[in-house]
């Protein structure tokens, strides 16, 4: 079964409902689920949840479900970030998924003539996926291991894309070959932005027009607005651009306004306690903030963070640079378009942005030498 996953911050907001006759049934026998399911279900662009008690590993509900769209199916030690155990499907009104297997390894979808043509392409899209996940999983092991972040990422850099190329080829296929099937137009929604439009050129007039339409064309809406969010960035972030200012509080409450670093190298770290990469990143952080002493400074800015979280983390990784916190709310930062965290643009001393990464890339380190070692 391959397993898809959603950030659980939007789903813990959600708020609790009962259903008593929904017309999407789940049902099955799983193994190391637990005794207890918290359901999610989308309803007008949020998400309520339904407790679906387990015994003895069987459980069954009945879900209202609106039109078809991915669920989402959790324990609730996942939802407290103690243990992640998770299953996503997407649920089709007046259809029923049977769920068969150990959540601990892997697991079958099968039940009304939907599923079972969606479990085909599941299974489908596991086997090809296999080499990619292996993949993965070898490098996690040598990271843990100790070996340098920079070549472990080199190398994924190199090879990932043989592995999704295999992986998308073989969506591709499935699709061709069951383009009358419904489970292709759930099927298109795992391409990605550049290949998407091409497999749903593929499905059939009955499929693509029919009742799973709304599944899919979320995502291509989805798409669209991410290329739009990401030009907009683009443009915001590009070399040469004057640094829009702000004004946010410091660690100690007190405003610091952006422009009042005028005339020396400003580093904006846009991170939050919260992001694993942002923290991971720290330790090097910290050791180039002393190698090029007084050639830069760096403003962090904290965001989708509590200030109580922000101060402790900046306490507890001992960060020795200046800091300010972006409430939640706050339209101080919109001028710079961020898309991902952690975001790290570089400032010249005449206010205008030099450089901008992405992302905890070892790209960034060397671009610090080769500008700061001169």
């Amino acid at each position: 079964m391959n397993k898809l996953f959603l950030g659980i911050a939007m789903l813990l907001s959600a708020q609790a409902t009962f259903a008593d006759n929904g017309n999407f049934t789940v049902k099955g026998e799983l193994k190391n689920f637990g005794d207890t399911i918290i359901a999610f279900v989308p309803v007008n662009k949020d998400y309520v949840r339904d407790t679906i008690l387990v015994k003895n590993n069987k459980f069954e509900a009945k879900l209202n479900v609106a039109e078809p769209s991915n669920i989402y199916l959790m324990s609730p030690g996942t939802m407290r970030r103690t243990e992640s155990k998770r299953v996503v499907i997407p649920a089709v009104p007046g259809e029923m998924a049977v769920l068969t297997g150990d959540l601990a390894t892997r697991y079958d979808i099968s039940g009304s003539q939907f599923y079972k043509q969606y479990g085909e392409f599941d299974r489908v899209l596991e086997a090809a996926s296999k080499p990619m996940t292996d993949f993965e999983a070898s490098l996690d092991k040598r990271v843990a291991a100790g070996e340098d972040r920079g070549k472990i990422m080199d190398e994924y850099e190199a090879k990932a894309p043989e592995f999704q190329k295999a992986i998308t080829s073989a969506i591709f296929s499935f699709i061709k070959n069951h383009a009358d099937w419904e489970a292709s137009a759930v099927a298109v929604t795992n391409l990605d932005a550049d290949t998407i439009n091409s497999g749903v050129a593929l499905l059939a007039e009955s499929v693509k027009n029919g009742r799973l339409k709304p599944f899919y064309q979320t995502v291509l809406d989805n798409y669209k607005a991410k290329a739009e969010r990401e030009a907009k960035a683009k443009a915001a972030q590009a070399s040469g651009v004057l640094a829009p200012d702000f004004t946010l509080n410091d660690i100690n409450g007190k405003p610091l306004t952006l422009s009042s670093l005028r005339g020396k190298y400003v580093l904006l770290d846009f991170w939050g306690s919260w992001c694993i990469w942002c923290i991971k990143g720290m330790p090097q952080m910290k050791e180039y903030y002393s190698k090029y002493a007084g050639k830069f400074e760096i403003l962090g800015v904290d965001c989708n963070d509590t200030e109580v979280k922000w101060k402790e983390a900046v306490k507890k990784h001992e960060l020795p640079w200046l800091h300010v916190y972006c409430p939640k709310g706050s339209n101080a930062l919109d001028g710079y378009a961020i898309q991902g965290f952690p975001t790290k643009i570089l400032i010249g001393p005449d206010g205008k942005i030099v450089k901008t990464i992405v992302g905890e890339d070892p790209a960034f380190y060397k671009f610090l030498d080769d500008t700061f070692s001169k």
